[in-house]
């Protein structure tokens, strides 16, 4: 018989930390919502989520890494949302942001999980951020919660 080993979506005792990017907090601030209330119906208590705010996405991985690093939280979600503009430096940031965020992860050994929107435009951000698409915190939060169980079985 194959063994099957796969994560399940009921939160265990530990403390998860959400990077948030204050830049574009219009759309933040929703997937900031959507990650906290997964969580909270997911069984965690508020008092075990932990939510570090910084200037922009470019910011991210830093502080995701010291928390992932600080063995204090079972996982990391990291939000942002990069939208594209007249140049090219959102490519730049995306490419770098989510590098970033996998370095932490593998470093660390915890899950941190990527809930940064790379859009073209507001439209579409917000559509992700709780609209028409969903909320992507909802869905790192998500994340977040599978890996840590997936990783307790292994």
């Amino acid at each position: 018989m194959v063994q099957t080993i796969e994560g399940n979506l009921l939160a265990a005792d530990g403390k998860y930390g959400i990077v948030v990017s204050r830049f574009n907090d219009l759309v933040t601030s929703r997937l900031l919502d959507g990650a906290v209330d997964t969580f909270k119906r997911h069984g965690v208590s508020e008092e075990n989520i932990s939510v570090v705010w910084v200037p922009g996405s470019f910011e991210i991985p830093i502080v995701a890494d010291k928390l992932a690093k600080s063995g204090d939280y079972a996982a990391v979600v990291c939000l942002g949302a990069v939208i594209q503009g007249e140049t090219t430096h959102h490519d730049y940031i995306n490419h770098q942001v989510a590098a970033g965020i996998m370095q932490a992860s593998i470093e660390s050994g915890i899950p941190v999980t990527f809930g940064v929107l790379t859009c073209q435009d507001m439209d579409q951000a917000l559509n992700r951020a709780g609209g028409k698409v969903g909320n992507k915190g909802t869905e790192a939060a998500l994340a977040a919660i599978e890996m840590v169980n997936t990783l307790c079985q292994l």
